[in-house]
């Protein structure tokens, strides 16, 4: 029996991808040939029907397998694309550095792997990822998963700390490209969409928390839990300042304000991208004018391109290995879905074997050049596609506005606000908060609804990653009683 989860999409990409009114076409649950990776007597192996296939490809066939970026460029129209991903490029880019600088503070690291997440990983993945419009890089959800891992491990500050948020994108790269290689992308397909709702709408929340720090002016206790940070939060009010309180709610009350003029109004869509940017220049403006000795700032950040390095602390592997196989699973559950979502909007296949072994090609690369994981943002590949994006070169341009950031801007962010930082993490992750989707599968769904909800309590009161198992295994459990009810 084949059942399709009820959704309702009204996500930001999902809205974007759409057109802004018309639904998304759903592709219901399909499984894969030979039931769940089984062959039928009478057809031949999958491995001999691949050889076959092989035997019959042309040279061009093969370079476009092995390097999806030939596809693009072959058919590559210069005067129509051109201009078009020269813009998208260059919006996302200028979006990209702040926010990965953002994002690296959330994942417990400087703000420079930030940038570096955002430069190597965006070549290595135009070249071998399928998406055209896909936005690699540092995303809040990893960065967080990052941090609540590594945090109870080794203290932030020290050295290992680094070296292990490193290795864990080498991991996480090859994860993806084995599943990618053992052709595993059909996996998603079991998990529903209640389910991820859930856990990013509670992931969110979390996140959210974890940097109200910044805004209140002391330490909050580092957890992926909800109720070691609310308890954190109340018992340190006596340290509250009112300073960074009142710039942090500034920048976000811009911030917010700009997003949703840039969503509103099609013409006004550069204020969405620009944000963050804003945000930053006037933080640094002001600090710079008033020194006011209250806001903590950025300080000072290294200048110049990542040097190459072989990955260390090979002797956590074991114990880094559930993370990195959950941020895989991030990886399959968003990036591959947003840029499935892209590729039927732009009129081209995607395949999601192929596009987890980009993934875990420009993870493995990164994490020679001081990358820790990075994957598809849901934010960032809206703005791409609404910036008129048309292949890869967009995230080749991308790379380049970081690069350009790391050799020549980095004496500019520091004296950035951190209350602005975090602002820009938090607007980030307000499009993640789905309460709407829980009010639709209550009136629709009963079933998606529980689903929804005992993830998103779950992974709010136990943490991302019990959250994250619950909800699999009720969902796992839902298709297995409806295939066994159907028999």
């Amino acid at each position: 029996m084949e059942r399709s989860y009820a959704s309702r999409s009204s996500g930001e990409l999902a809205t974007a991808a759409s057109g802004g009114g018309r639904p998304v076409k759903v592709i219901p649950l399909r499984h894969p040939p030979g039931g769940f990776g089984l062959v039928s007597s009478s057809s031949p192996p999958w491995w001999w029907a691949a050889v076959e296939r092989a035997r019959g490809m042309r040279p061009v066939e093969w370079a476009e397998a092995a390097l999806p970026c030939v596809a693009w460029m072959r058919k590559y129209r210069w005067k129509e694309d051109l201009q078009a991903d020269l813009a998208a490029g260059i919006t996302v880019g200028v979006m990209l550095v702040p926010q990965a600088m953002s994002y690296a503070k959330l994942a417990g690291l400087h703000p420079i792997y930030g940038l570096y997440t955002g430069f190597v990983p965006l070549f290595v993945y135009a070249i071998f990822g399928s998406s055209r419009q896909l936005a690699v890089g540092p995303v809040a959800l990893v960065s967080l998963l990052v941090s609540n891992v590594l945090g109870g491990i080794v203290n932030s500050s020290s050295e290992l700390y680094t070296e292990l948020a490193i290795l864990l994108a080498f991991m996480v790269g090859i994860l993806e490209c084995l599943m990618g290689l053992l052709r595993l992308g059909w996996l998603i397909r079991f998990i529903s969409h209640s389910v991820i709702s859930g856990f990013t709408t509670a992931s969110a929340i979390v996140i959210g928390l974890s940097q109200i720090k910044y805004f209140l002016g002391y330490n909050v206790t580092r957890s992926s839990k909800i109720i070691p940070l609310i308890e954190s939060i109340i018992a340190g009010a006596d340290q509250f300042s009112w300073p960074p309180f009142v710039m942090g709610s500034a920048f976000l009350v811009v911030l917010l304000t700009m997003k949703h003029l840039g969503k509103s109004d099609k013409r006004l869509r550069f204020l969405r991208a620009s944000g963050p940017l804003t945000t930053v220049v006037l933080g640094t403006i002001f600090v710079k004018i008033f020194h006011p000795p209250a806001i903590p700032v950025v300080g000072e950040i290294p200048q110049g391109l990542p040097k190459f390095s072989i990955p260390r602390g090979f002797e956590h592997v074991l114990s880094l290995t559930p993370t990195a196989a959950l941020i895989t699973g991030v990886a399959i559950l968003e990036s591959v879905g947003i840029a499935k979502a892209l590729a039927a909007k732009n009129g081209y296949e995607l395949d999601s074997n192929k596009e987890l072994f980009g993934l875990g090609i420009a993870n493995i690369c990164g994490s020679f050049f001081s990358s820790y994981p990075a994957t598809g943002s849901f934010s960032r590949s809206a703005v791409n596609h609404e910036s008129g994006a048309k292949t890869g070169l967009s995230g080749i341009i991308m790379g380049i506005i970081i690069g350009s950031a790391l050799l020549f801007m980095t004496p500019l962010f520091t004296d950035i606000p951190q209350c602005a930082l975090a602002a820009i993490v938090i607007s980030a992750v307000t499009g993640l908060v789905d309460y709407e989707e829980a009010i639709f599968l209550w009136r629709i769904d009963k079933k998606d609804f529980f689903l929804w909800a005992i993830t998103f309590i779950t992974t709010l009161v136990f943490g991302i990653e019990i959250g994250v198992l619950v909800g699999v295994g009720f969902s796992l459990a839902f298709v297995i009683l409806e295939c066994c009810s159907s028999s």
